[in-house]
């Protein structure tokens, strides 16, 4: 792969090349990504979706917005950093127009949007949606679906998921948000279809990053990216555009230590084991007449969240550009953190987070109920939708229609393709607005 192709402006729809000296320095393309994003309904939509504490009370914890807009953050400063190194490097990039906020750009916009296609509840979201299929009211579709649309679906995944909502033709709106290929392919972190299910141990496979209704939008993507074909056996599987490694960097950075803060501020982690789990991270760059002389513990362990956060992403930068050129060319296998020198840590501070928050009470239950609502969401409109299609729907379907936005109420006689606009449908609703739904076609209207 070449920095060049893999830098690409073009959006969907371009008949022409666009040329990075010819861009508007005022109002840069790659910027132009981050700003629709942004201003897109199911950005917004984030801002009710769980991140670690689900349907929290508090007014601290974070949602699935509040943590990309961090993740993006950290993603800029990634970029940045590397980019500046690369243009060193390749002296090429600078004579066409490139800068290192080009770099920064294009991951700060991937990774704003990262979570883009996650369902409500969480990770238990995509679970539920998956199981609905596999082993609920959902399976006895699977004999009219091929064997990858149906892996799709009981494997639904928020990435892919994503790729559909940043690229889906709609009447009146074709390719999506039209956000630049360099993006796109720096959102893709698991570019390939769900089957073969994680052909090898690449960081590449470990999931896949598009529905076989989005498999054109992909292979256009990829091929003008000069992606490289990394699938042996004819299904579709590339290695990863490299900067879709800071995009991980950026989210696995985040999450690690701001899910480990939210944990101990809201009880559920002892103060304590704030400086023991990070002091290794911080030792360097602690001043610790400055930690003794914070006096509540909010600020204590910001504190430490900056200085830790900061020490892993010196550790992304130096891996990357360490290993840019096994990179670009698909030889390295493993995320950037899990080859940082503080691996072990990360780790035992997931370890703690996982035992002390995912694990807790409040979240079980709550992923519990979410279960519960998704699974009698998709069985309502899924088979109001296909009873509609077949002619034999009843009174209840065509009530259940009326409250189906437009956009989501297709005539097709692929059941892929109607059960897929459902799915869609349901993992774009926020938290709250899949519980008020599921009381009202439960018949609780108060």
């Amino acid at each position: 792969m070449n920095w060049e192709q893999l830098l690409s402006l073009k959006r969907f729809g371009d008949t022409e090349k666009r040329i990075r000296s010819k861009q508007d320095e005022t109002r840069l393309g790659f910027e132009v990504d981050f700003d629709r994003i942004i201003f897109s309904e199911s950005f917004r939509s984030l801002q009710d979706k769980t991140q670690v504490i689900p349907l929290s009370n508090t007014d601290f914890v974070h949602t699935r917005l509040t943590h990309s807009l961090e993740v993006s953050v950290v993603g800029r400063t990634l970029g940045r950093r590397v980019g500046k190194a690369i243009l060193e490097k390749h002296p090429h990039l600078k004579e066409l127009g490139y800068t290192f906020n080009d770099f920064g750009a294009i991951v700060a916009a991937a990774a704003v949007m990262h979570d883009i296609g996650n369902p409500p509840f969480g990770h238990s979201g995509e679970k539920a949606i998956g199981e609905y299929f596999k082993t609920g009211n959902g399976l006895k579709y699977k004999s009219e679906l091929t064997e990858k649309e149906y892996q799709d679906l009981i494997d639904f995944e928020g990435n892919a998921n994503g790729f559909k909502i940043l690229t889906e033709s709609r009447e009146g709106v074709h390719g999506g948000l039209r956000l630049s290929y360099a993006t796109l392919g720096a959102f893709m972190k698991y570019p390939k279809e769900s089957l073969p299910k994680k052909p090898t141990a690449h960081i590449a496979d470990k999931k896949y990053g598009f529905f076989q209704s989005e498999k054109e939008a992909f292979l256009d993507v990829a091929q003008d990216l000069g992606m490289q074909e990394k699938s042996a056996t004819g299904d579709i599987g590339y290695h990863r555009h490299p900067l879709a490694f800071l995009v991980e960097a950026a989210d696995d950075i985040c999450y690690t230590i701001i899910d480990f803060e939210d944990g101990i501020n809201l009880g559920l982690i002892e103060e304590e084991f704030a400086l023991e789990y990070l002091i290794k991270l911080v030792k360097d760059s602690i001043d610790t007449k400055k930690y003794h002389s914070l006096q509540f513990k909010k600020d204590r362990v910001s504190y430490l969240r900056a200085l830790a956060i900061n020490t892993l992403i010196n550790e992304a930068v130096a891996i990357f550009l360490e290993n840019e050129e096994m990179i670009l060319t698909g030889a390295f296998e493993k995320s950037l953190l899990d080859k940082c020198k503080y691996e072990a840590q990360i780790n035992d501070i997931i370890k703690i987070s996982v035992s002390k928050i995912y694990k807790s009470q409040d979240v079980v239950e709550k992923e519990v109920a979410g279960y519960r609502i998704i699974a009698d969401l998709l069985d309502a409109f899924v088979t109001a939708l296909n009873n509609s299609q077949l002619g034999t729907q009843t009174n209840y379907d065509k009530l259940l229609l009326n409250l189906l936005p437009k956009e989501f109420k297709i005539s097709s006689e692929s059941t892929y393709q109607r059960i897929m606009a459902v799915c869609t449908y349901v993992s774009r609703m926020s938290d709250s607005f899949a519980i008020k739904l599921h009381k009202k076609i439960c018949g609780n209207i108060i």
